[in-house]
C-alpha cells in the first residue's frame, strides 16, 4: 500500500475557555433572530413602558415640568412597591411575547436536522448544549426584565436620595428574584416544549395554551367551587402571587363571594392560596422540565 503523507498537524492556535463554550450557541442563534423584523420591532416595543416610568420619575422630582404640564404630584402614580410590581408585570408579559418568537425552534432545529450529535461528539456536553440554549432566552429576557426596571430604581434612588435605596432595598432584591423567576421559566418551558414539538406553529401554540388554558380551567374552578385553590394551576396568577409575596403586597383575601342563605344575602370571604404553595408548584413545572429536556437532549449515533 502506497504511504501517502500525512498532513495532519495538531491545531496550534488559542483554545476557548472551558467555562465559555456555551456562548457560542447564543452567538450563532441571534443572528438570526436579529435578522426578523417582527422581533425587531416587539424588542424595541418592549421598552416603551420603561421610557413611559422614567417619565413618572422624573416628573416626581420636577416641579417646573409638572407646573408647565399643570399636573398636581398627588395625581401621578407614587413610587413604590405598586409601581415596581406593576412594571415587572407589564415587562414580564413582553417577554412572554418575545419567548413566543424565539423560544420554540432553539432545539427543534437541531433534533430536525440531527444536529445534536455533532454538538455532542465534541468537547460539548449535555449540561452546557441546555444552558447554552438557555442563554439565548435568558440574555434577550434579562434586556427587557431585570435590566431596565434597576435601571429606574436607580434612576429614582438618585433623584430622591440614597436613604431611599436603602430603605427600599427590599424592592431591588423583589425585582431581581422576581425576574429571575419569570424568565427561568420562560425558558424552561421553551426549550421542553422546542425539544418534543418539532413544527414551529405547534410549538408556538403549545406555549400559549399551558399560559391561556389552566388559566381559564381555573377561573372556572374558581366560580364553581366558590375558591380561589384555581389559581394554582393558573400560570399568570401563580407568578403574580409570587411577586406580590416578594414585593409585600400580597392579600391573602381576595374577594367576597355573594349568595343567598334562608332568603337572605350573605358573603363568604375568598382567600389566596398560601405563598408557598405558589412557590411550590412553580418549582414542580421547573424540575419537570428538567426532567422533559433530560430524556430528550442526548447523544445517539446516526447511522447512514
Amino acid at each position: 500500500m502506497a504511504v501517502y503523507d500525512h498532513s495532519y498537524k495538531q491545531y496550534s492556535g488559542e483554545e476557548t475557555p472551558r467555562w465559555s463554550r456555551f456562548l457560542i450557541l447564543p452567538r450563532h442563534s441571534y443572528r438570526s433572530i436579529f435578522q426578523s423584523k417582527l422581533f425587531i420591532a416587539l424588542f424595541v416595543a418592549c421598552f416603551i413602558y420603561p421610557l413611559v416610568a422614567s417619565i413618572l420619575i422624573y416628573l416626581h422630582h420636577n416641579a417646573e415640568a409638572l407646573a408647565v404640564l399643570e399636573v398636581a404630584v398627588k395625581k401621578l402614580m407614587p413610587i413604590d412597591a405598586e409601581f415596581f410590581q406593576t412594571l415587572l408585570w407589564v415587562q414580564g408579559m413582553s417577554a412572554f411575547f418575545i419567548t413566543l418568537l424565539i423560544g420554540p425552534p432553539l432545539v427543534s432545529r437541531d433534533l430536525t436536522n440531527n444536529a445534536l450529535p455533532l454538538y455532542l461528539s465534541r468537547p460539548f456536553s449535555r449540561g452546557e448544549y441546555v444552558i447554552g440554549k438557555m442563554s439565548v432566552v435568558l440574555i434577550l429576557l434579562s434586556l427587557i426584565t431585570w435590566v431596565p426596571i434597576m435601571l429606574l430604581f436607580f434612576f429614582q434612588s438618585y433623584l430622591e436620595g440614597w436613604g431611599w435605596m436603602t430603605q427600599n432595598l427590599r424592592l431591588a432584591g423583589a425585582i431581581l428574584v422576581g425576574s429571575w423567576i419569570w424568565i427561568l421559566l420562560l425558558a424552561l418551558l421553551s426549550l421542553a416544549i422546542s425539544s418534543w414539538v418539532k413544527w414551529r406553529i405547534a410549538a408556538s401554540a403549545a406555549l400559549m395554551g399551558i399560559f391561556f388554558i389552566p388559566t381559564a380551567l381555573g377561573g372556572a374552578i374558581n366560580e364553581i367551587f366558590t375558591t380561589r385553590l384555581g389559581n394554582l394551576i393558573s400560570l399568570p396568577n401563580l407568578i403574580f402571587s409570587t411577586w406580590a409575596g416578594l414585593f409585600g403586597t400580597f392579600v391573602p383575601q381576595s374577594a367576597r363571594a355573594r349568595g343567598l342563605h334562608q332568603g337572605r344575602r350573605v358573603f363568604q370571604d375568598l382567600f389566596e392560596p398560601p405563598l408557598w404553595s405558589s412557590w411550590l408548584v412553580l418549582t414542580a413545572i421547573g424540575v419537570f422540565c428538567l426532567l422533559l429536556l433530560v430524556r430528550k437532549v442526548r447523544a445517539y449515533e446516526v447511522v447512514s
